[in-house]
């Protein structure tokens, strides 16, 4: 048995020709249209309800509000973050360097462990595509057979009709989604708004609604898979990220080779193996179940998981960039193990290194290593977010200007400050000096009241007395109160005529 595993390893090694190009592309670079096969079973079922979770939660959220704000929103164009109710304004931009970096490390960890689970569960792309075009297709033109005799046919009136209620109803979903992206971006209130208003009055909207809606229709009707084989960052990081303990979508090379199709029986019954070659479209074909004195594997060599896989790969070749681990395969060897008798899981959820050692090794020292500097910085992120002001005050002294002095005994300096509204409410704001003692003079009006998300700016006077002044320059403390309380301070420094001129 080690010899037969010895000499399955060196032929993995000699034979990936398969890794010069993707199952999308022939050999003059023209796209190869991929026709799948529907999915059906355990996996495809439970891949089913997080859809409709993850779809619900899409819907959903932007209509959700938290103090007037939009639950979740990314508004890049005004530089407006809400996450989860929070506020966060460009002042912020240090949270969102560390939030950035703990994702980054996560992604890593996520990856090294698992694989491409999330490109095969929640992924946008995944789920609208696998979950809902693919389905409608599958509703209006029929399974994958049909399809290819239906785009290989000439053009009646059937054709037409099902090419455009198909295309109907792909656009009309794109323009569903796009405006619900938008409503992540500029707000669910606006995107209403656009859609209630004449055009005119919102045009800029109304074509990047366009522009939106026909990016998505494009993506799920022409790209498609090429968006994760071929666009998507994620999956080409996969190379560098997968190692052999990752657990991902694998074909137990140990269990199924050699691989060899089964000899059909006459029993006068239905016999599995015809069956599973007619849903494929394979000619029927029979082999004595050895291949000279080596007993075959339990892969019959059927092609089903070819057929049902949505980048057209074939997965018994081991691990590859454009396997989204969408579990397909893994549904469909199932359904034939199922026939021919045999046990499941010849395609699982495994390991390199768990199928040639029949164990698995998930806490490896580079797993433990990722998750403790994770643990870390989500820690550091939680202290910072939950230290975080509702108010961020910027005070400076006035540039160009020294210190004026008032009368024989006191001395005044000129400031500009900026006060920014981190919270989602309205709240009155004032200065007050802390230290030393002297007195502040407001250039206009008080601060006031400080909208949400808004910020206020303006001058006043610092006054001391000539006493009070520890040297040239003179820490000062500045406090910033709400009904009272402190909500910010702010330390700067006091500019003044220094000790020897003012012994003198």
């Amino acid at each position: 048995m080690r010899d037969e595993q010895n000499n399955w390893d060196n032929i993995i090694e000699d034979t990936e020709e398969y890794r010069d190009q993707i199952a999308t592309v022939d050999h003059e670079g023209k796209r190869i249209w991929i026709y799948p096969k529907k999915p059906q079973g355990r996996y495809y079922n439970a891949r089913t309800w997080v859809s409709l979770v993850f779809m619900a939660i899409f819907l959903i959220m932007p209509f959700i509000k938290e103090n007037g704000e939009q639950f979740l929103l990314l508004n890049i164009l005004e530089r407006k973050f809400v996450l989860f109710g929070l506020l966060f304004t460009p002042q912020d931009f240090h949270l969102f360097v560390l939030a950035t970096l703990t994702f980054i490390v996560f992604i890593i960890l996520f990856t090294v462990v698992y694989g491409r689970l999330f490109c095969g569960w929640v992924c946008p792309q995944t789920v609208f595509l696998e979950m809902y075009f693919r389905k409608i297709e599958y509703w209006i033109e029929g399974d994958a057979n049909a399809q290819r005799r239906l785009d290989n046919g000439p053009w009646t009136a059937e054709k037409i009709r099902k090419k455009a209620l198909k295309h109907i109803i792909f656009f009309a979903i794109a323009v569903v989604v796009a405006n619900y992206f938008l409503a992540y971006i500029i707000g669910m209130d606006s995107v209403l708004q656009i859609i209630r208003e004449p055009m005119s009055e919102h045009f800029g909207g109304f074509v990047a609604m366009l522009v939106f809606s026909g990016v998505f229709y494009l993506v799920f009707s022409r790209l498609r898979e090429q968006v994760c084989t071929t666009i998507c960052p994620y999956g080409r990081l996969q190379d560098v990220l997968l190692v052999k303990e990752s657990i991902v979508v694998a074909y137990d090379y140990v269990r199924g080779e050699p691989r060899g199709k089964l000899r059909k029986q006459n029993t006068g019954t239905k016999d599995p193996v015809t069956e599973i070659q007619s849903a494929v479209g394979q000619a029927p074909a029979s082999t004595t179940g050895t291949t000279g004195e080596t007993p075959l594997g339990d892969c019959i060599d059927c092609k089903l998981c070819i057929a049902v896989c949505p980048t057209g790969i074939d997965i018994r070749n081991g691990t590859q960039l454009e396997c989204v681990n969408c579990t397909a395969c893994m549904d469909a060897c199932d359904a034939v193990m199922d026939k021919v008798g045999r046990p499941r899981d010849l395609i699982r959820y495994d390991s390199m290194t768990g199928i040639k050692s029949g164990r698995r090794k998930i806490f490896t020292p580079r797993v433990l290593a990722y998750t403790g500097v994770l643990i870390a910085l989500v820690v550091v992120d939680a202290i910072l977010i939950a230290n975080r002001g509702i108010v961020e005050t910027i005070i400076l002294r006035s540039p160009g200007q020294t210190y004026q002095q008032k009368d024989e005994t006191h001395l005044t300096n000129l400031y500009t400050y900026t006060i920014i509204n981190k919270s989602t409410e309205e709240i009155p704001v004032q200065l007050h000096l802390v230290s030393p003692e002297g007195k502040i003079q407001m250039v206009g009006q008080e601060p006031g009241m400080l909208e949400k998300g808004t910020k206020k700016q303006g001058a006043f006077f610092v006054e001391l007395e000539k006493d009070e002044l520890a040297g040239r320059k003179t820490p000062v403390v500045i406090e910033v109160l709400s009904d009272g309380k402190k909500i910010d301070e702010v330390e700067t420094n006091f500019l003044g005529p220094g000790k020897r001129q003012h012994q003198h």
